[in-house]
Formats: structure tokens, C-alpha cells, sequence
């Protein structure tokens, strides 16, 4: 009897995951990516994916499908898909020259240009891990990372040269934006070496994405290539991500939005924008003068944007921008609704993290009822809000949040993992389900405080001040306290033309919120301190003398 259940079980699940996957296909059919193609075309496409595994082929399948359309624009002009393949597989082949082999580290420190491309494109050609460094990182935290990731490989823009110093990895290093020409560019290496697809790697490359250490050293989150429709599914499902798309992506590419998006371009045969640094003008520019159909972008970003004012969209035609896709930290209701009064309805808020990868998505018709909301979850993925006994909580109550999916990470290099019940993975945040279904996020798990004996989520006092007028941005957290054991504090950067004192933020608090969450402390500064996502670094933060 049990072998019975246990067969049909099986059997129940293997039919599910035909169901899934069919209904992923259908999606693909739908965005315009599954097209009819040549049979020998299709023979080529399959054989490189065979040689170099699904990442390093996808070049070679997008330079087959979509050849001399642009893959790239950035600072430099454009790239076409036919010379994002030639050029990663040169560089493959020379770092093959050089050495390098099979499951090597290759380390990626660039911001936003074709040299990330070529180097991610190039270690996966040849089975490497590809460990995507934060542009952000200052030296300690750079050591200890390519210490503990096994670099063996590593690429960087000259800007960071006098950080790196004389670290040099066993198989060399080398400039992918280069102020100077030099045998050490990647320029020079791919213009020197052949053509011919290298030869097929005995591993499979894997990507290892960095979680923000906002509150400490960033940790390694490696992700295999996926074996299944899934990941693209969850998307597609709420998005209406659309092939040969014109994809504006300020975010930055080493950071798991940004990463996603620049592989699923050229999956799609969609031209991606990007410029080494951020500008919000400049991005508007781009919008209108490219036609971009598409935006990838982090919160304070987009803050910066409708921060430029209504003059910065005068004379701009973004009449063709129909997604906005925004991850990476906290939206929140009031940046929501300026954004999409700014853009209109075209907001999509991603809620995920670097370990569960995509979680929810909110889409403009659930944002336009709930703002603050981070939507529903995406197909494929169940979430659930359990308390701190590991029971399941009503709708309504707040918890912790865990996801289940199948493209979640593998733990951490280093050692260690996230909390897990069962098949569900904690992502670290609490949050609570809406009657209609729809999550909210009230903070991080470790954000919450006990003040005088009472829990106080910061998130709440954040979302509050945030919409106050007079507040340019808001960090809430807490701090030590030898009285209470901890106590709230708030940073404030008030908006310019505007006043807000110590008194008026607490009263403010006072009048909407429980007396105990009134911060106790309350400073001000000129801006607060991001890493290059947009998440406020409260280490920093909470260092500031009260």
C-alpha cells in the first residue's frame, strides 16, 4: 500500500511538472520567443548549448536567431549579436591560451558596460564559477570575498586598480573598461585570438551572486543553470516582457536584478541600455531617444527620476515604456504612487532576494489598489508566513516569510544556509498576506526590536515618515539601549524647501502610530549612505552619535 501511494504520488508530481512546463512554453509562445526557425539552424543552436552549456551557448543561439541586431548599447556605440558571441568566444579561447581551466574562478569587478558581457560570457564558455563582484565593495571586503570565492581569474575596470593593488590571481588579471590600451584589456586579448568555438568544458559554469552585506560581509550565493521553464515563467506570467524588446537597465548587471535581466535580453533578442554610472537625465535621455519599451531599475532610482522634477519629462516621448521593473530593496506606497503618475500604469514590483530569487510581483492593477503591496506569488512558487513556532499564521498576521521554488540557491559558499521548513526556504524578512492575497513586507526579521518589552517593526515607522512632505528619504532601526535593551531610531533627510524638527517627527509618529513606536532617537543627515542597489547601509547608520 505504501509502494501504491508512493507511485502515485510520483506520479502525481511528474504530471504537474508537465502541466508547469507546458504552461511556461505557452508563455514563451506568447512573449514572441519561441518562433519557427531553420531546421539546421535549429541543429546549430542545440549544439552549442551541447558544447558550452545552456549560458555559454546563449550567445551563439541569440547571434543564430537574431545576428546582426543590437545586443548592447552602452558608452562605446553599439554591439551586435553576431560580435557579443565572437568576442566572448575569443576571449574564451585566450583565457584557454593562458591556462585557465575547467570549474576555475573567474571574478567580475565592472560596472555596467560590453566588458561585463564578454567576461561573463567568456567564463561560461569555458565551465568557470563566475563570481560577480559589487562595484561598491571597499578593499577588506573585496580580499575577503575573492579569498573565500577561490578566485583564479579576475576582471576589473581601471577605476579599481589602486584598490586591487598588486593582487594578481594565478591565471592574471585583466582591464575590461580601460582608460590606456594594453596586453592586459580584454580588447587586446579578444582581438588577438581565434574565432572557433573553444572546446567543450568538462563542467558546467555556475554563477555566484553576492547577497548586499548591508549589515556584514557580503556572502556567496551560487545558482546552477536552470533545468527547467520556471524561472522565465515566473515572469512572464506577470510580466509582459515581449522578444526584441528596448530594455533600459540602469540597474547594476552584478547584482541579481540586473544579472537576470542582461541574460534574459539576450535569451530574448532584446537591445540592452547601459551606462557605467547612473544619471537619472541622462536615463530619460535614453528612454526617449532609444524608444525603450522596458526599464530595469532599483528604488532609489526611480526616486531620482521623479525627484528630477516634472520640467525632466517635458518634451520626452516615453510613450512606448509599458513595464518598469523594479527590485532590489523596498518601493513603498509613496514612491509607488509618484512613479506611476510620473510613467503611468507600468510599475512591477518584484519582491525576492538573492538566495530565493523571485518570491512575488506586484503589477499595476494590484498597485493600483494597494500600493505598498509587493503583489501575489509568481507561478511556480508558494509562500507562507509562519510565527516563531513554526505554525502557519492567519491572513493578516504578521511572520515570517518563506518561499518554496525550484531555483532557489544552494547555500552559502562559506557554509551555511537559510532557515528552511520542510521545502521552504526563510527569506529573512516578515511580512503579512492581505484577504485578497496580496504580501506586504513590514521589515526585516532582525530589524525587529523589543522596546520596553514591546515588538516594534521599523518598517511600519519608515513607511509612515516616507510619506510625510516633508521627508526626502527615512532609515528606521534600533539601537542599543541599556535602559530597554533597545530603542528605535530614525534618520531623516528632509526635503529641500522644507523644515521637520526632533518634535515634529516623533508627534508625527505619535498621531498615527502606538506611543511605543515613537523613535526615540531622531537624526538628520544630507543623504543616506546605499550601496549601488539602493539598500541604506544602517551599519553605518547606526555608528552616527544620537
Amino acid at each position: 500500500m505504501k509502494f501504491a501511494n508512493r507511485v502515485g504520488y510520483l506520479t502525481t508530481i511528474a504530471a504537474r511538472r508537465a502541466a508547469d512546463e507546458t504552461y511556461y512554453a505557452a508563455l514563451t509562445v506568447r512573449a514572441g520567443l519561441a518562433t519557427p526557425e531553420r531546421p539546421d539552424r535549429i541543429a546549430r543552436m542545440g549544439a552549442a548549448v551541447l558544447r558550452s552549456g545552456l549560458l555559454g551557448g546563449l550567445t551563439t543561439v541569440a547571434a543564430l536567431r537574431y545576428r546582426d541586431r543590437a545586443a548592447i548599447i552602452d558608452e562605446l556605440g553599439r554591439v551586435s549579436f553576431r560580435e557579443l558571441d565572437e568576442h566572448s568566444t575569443a576571449l574564451a579561447n585566450a583565457w584557454r591560451a593562458r591556462g585557465l581551466r575547467d570549474g576555475e574562478g573567474v571574478a567580475i569587478l565592472a560596472r555596467n558596460h560590453r566588458g561585463f558581457h564578454y567576461a561573463v560570457f567568456a567564463a561560461a564558455k569555458c565551465g568557470a564559477r563566475i563570481v560577480l563582484l559589487n562595484t561598491d565593495f571597499a578593499g577588506p571586503q573585496l580580499r575577503e570575498v575573492v579569498t573565500r570565492e577561490g578566485v583564479d581569474l579576475l576582471v576589473f575596470d581601471d577605476e579599481y586598480a589602486g584598490m586591487l593593488g598588486d593582487f594578481t590571481p594565478k591565471r592574471g588579471r585583466y582591464r575590461a573598461w580601460a582608460e590606456k590600451p594594453g596586453v592586459d584589456t580584454l580588447d587586446n586579448l579578444i582581438a588577438g585570438a581565434a574565432r572557433t568555438p573553444p572546446r567543450k568544458p568538462r563542467t558546467t559554469a555556475r554563477v555566484i551572486l553576492l547577497t548586499s552585506g548591508t549589515t556584514g560581509t557580503p556572502k556567496g550565493a551560487p545558482r546552477s543553470e536552470p533545468t527547467s521553464l520556471a524561472p522565465l515563467g515566473a515572469v512572464l506570467g506577470k510580466v509582459p516582457m515581449r522578444a526584441r524588446e528596448i530594455t533600459e537597465c540602469p540597474a547594476p548587471l552584478f547584482h541579481t536584478l540586473g544579472f537576470a535581466h542582461a541574460v534574459l535580453a539576450v535569451g530574448f533578442g532584446s537591445t540592452l541600455v547601459i551606462r557605467r554610472r547612473f544619471d537619472p537625465r541622462a536615463v530619460l535621455d535614453s528612454l526617449d531617444r532609444h524608444g525603450a519599451t522596458a526599464m530595469i531599475a532599483v528604488p532609489v532610482m526611480l526616486q531620482r527620476l521623479v525627484d528630477a522634477g516634472p520640467e525632466a519629462f517635458v518634451g520626452r516621448d516615453l510613450s512606448r515604456l509599458r513595464v518598469i521593473f523594479v527590485a532590489g530593496a523596498q518601493l513603498g506606497a509613496d514612491l509607488c504612487v509618484r512613479v506611476t503618475e510620473a510613467f503611468g500604469p507600468v510599475v512591477y514590483n518584484m519582491y525576492g532576494s538573492t538566495e530565493v530569487a523571485y518570491a512575488t510581483i506586484a503589477t499595476p492593477a494590484d498597485l493600483a489598489v494597494e500600493p505598498g503591496c509587493v503583489g501575489s506569488p509568481v507561478s511556480g512558487t508558494t509562500v507562507k508566513i509562519f510565527d516563531e513556532n513554526d505554525r502557519a499564521v492567519r491572513p493578516g498576521a504578521t511572520g515570517r516569510i518563506f518561499v518554496g521554488n525550484s531555483y532557489q540557491f544552494e547555500g552559502y559558499t562559506g557554509g551555511g544556509d537559510k532557515a528552511r521548513i520542510g521545502r521552504l526556504m526563510c527569506t529573512g524578512d516578515v511580512g503579512h498576506f492581505d484577504s485578497a492575497g496580496r504580501l506586504f513586507i513590514d521589515g526585516r526579521d532582525d530589524d525587529m526590536i523589543v522596546s520596553g518589552g514591546e515588538n516594534v517593526f521599523p518598517g511600519e515607522v519608515e513607511e509612515l515618515l516616507a510619506a510625510h512632505p516633508a521627508v526626502e528619504e527615512v532609515s528606521a532601526f534600533g539601537v542599543r539601549d541599556d535602559r530597554y535593551g533597545q530603542r528605535l531610531r530614525a534618520v531623516v533627510v528632509v526635503r529641500e524647501g522644507y523644515s521637520f524638527t526632533e518634535d515634529e517627527v516623533r508627534e508625527h509618529v505619535k498621531t498615527h502610530l502606538a506611543r511605543f513606536k515613537v523613535p526615540r532617537d531622531v537624526l538628520f543627515v544630507e543623504e543616506l549612505p546605499r550601496n549601488p542597489t539602493g539598500k541604506v547601509l544602517k551599519r553605518v547608520l547606526r555608528e552616527l552619535p544620537a
